[in-house]
């Protein structure tokens, strides 16, 4: 009998997962998803992004970040298919005889990385502080609203650029470069909160007047163990869909800083000390230094937007 028990165990798992596998199959996500050629084409772009700037080191022919690994001799080739170019490298190389690709490789994994860390914590500081503002209201929630409101009314590029000139003026000068990933971080977190807590804030409000809600209070449940255990859960899709469009929105900050020359430090590349190391040689012919470098990031901000856009118009029915 216990043989007869364990063997059907497994075999419940095995159809539940088969009929999990067919709802998916046919839900309405996963079909608006087949008929849109837009999406499909910006998911696999996405996905290719990802997979060679977060296996960078892995994937590279060369690592940028050795020196032994350049040559100055190999300086200043073109592409491959232009007159002059060596099948060494296929994008070219820069004044420092460094491979285009692997550079753009390496600085799109620490432009994802400082992305994807940025959102993660303004996600978890917007979704905290609007959960609370939503359910406790009153004092609570003019206060966190009222921040909120004074820190979107600064640009982002330029809050960042004063968080940066703090951090510059705390901190002594040989301590920049090793302070700068942080730095540019917290200036992403503090410029991206505000969107989580506002939208996530009036969902809290909607749900706060459901039965569940009213029965966890009548139940005796914590406050925090309303807001995070019963609410939460429910008002996962517009938090989904904003860290989604957040992604491109923080990659194009950290690139325009590091472009600026106050984000990334030199000896860590990004996409965006690339363009600004390429923009200074654009006219002495290396176009290929600075275009490359662009493109990709254009192609990452337009895959992840598309994407995100996408997202909201499944999870919000009014959309549909």
């Amino acid at each position: 009998m216990e043989l007869t028990t364990k063997s059907v165990q497994p075999t419940n798992k095995i159809v539940g997962l088969v009929n999990w596998l067919k709802e998916v199959a046919d839900s309405d996500v996963l079909y608006s998803f087949k008929t849109s050629k837009v999406t499909i084409f910006a998911t696999f772009l996405l996905i290719f992004l990802l997979i060679i700037g977060l296996g960078a080191e892995s994937l590279s022919v060369y690592n940028p970040l050795d020196i032994q690994a350049f040559d100055l001799f190999d300086s200043e080739l073109p592409p491959v298919w232009v007159e002059g170019g060596d099948s060494r490298f296929l994008l070219g190389t820069d004044i420092q005889g460094r491979d285009v690709l692997s550079l753009i490789m390496y600085g799109l994994k620490t432009s994802l990385l400082v992305g994807f860390i940025s959102v993660i914590f303004s996600m978890l500081i917007g979704v905290s502080l609007g959960i609370i503002s939503g359910f406790k209201g009153g004092k609570i929630d003019a206060l966190i609203m009222r921040v909120a409101d004074a820190m979107l009314s600064f640009p982002t590029i330029m809050f960042a650029l004063l968080v940066s000139g703090i951090a510059r003026g705390v901190f002594p000068k040989e301590m920049h470069n090793d302070v700068a990933v942080y730095v540019i971080i917290l200036s992403i977190t503090l410029t991206g909160w505000m969107q989580y807590a506002r939208t996530v804030r009036g969902a809290t409000r909607l749900e706060s007047q459901k039965e569940y809600v009213q029965a966890s209070k009548v139940m005796g449940s914590s406050s925090i163990r309303i807001m995070f255990k019963h609410i939460l859960p429910n008002v996962v899709s517009p938090v989904l869909v904003l860290s989604t469009l957040h992604l491109a929105l923080a990659v194009l900050t950290e690139a325009t800083l590091s472009f600026l020359g106050v984000g990334m430090p030199p000896n860590l590349p990004s996409l965006g000390t690339l363009i600004n190391e390429g923009n200074q040689y654009l006219f002495s012919g290396q176009w290929w230094v600075v275009l490359f470098p662009s493109v990709t990031l254009v192609l990452l901000a337009l895959s992840v937007n598309l994407v995100g856009d996408w997202l909201r118009n499944v999870l919000n029915p009014k959309l549909r």
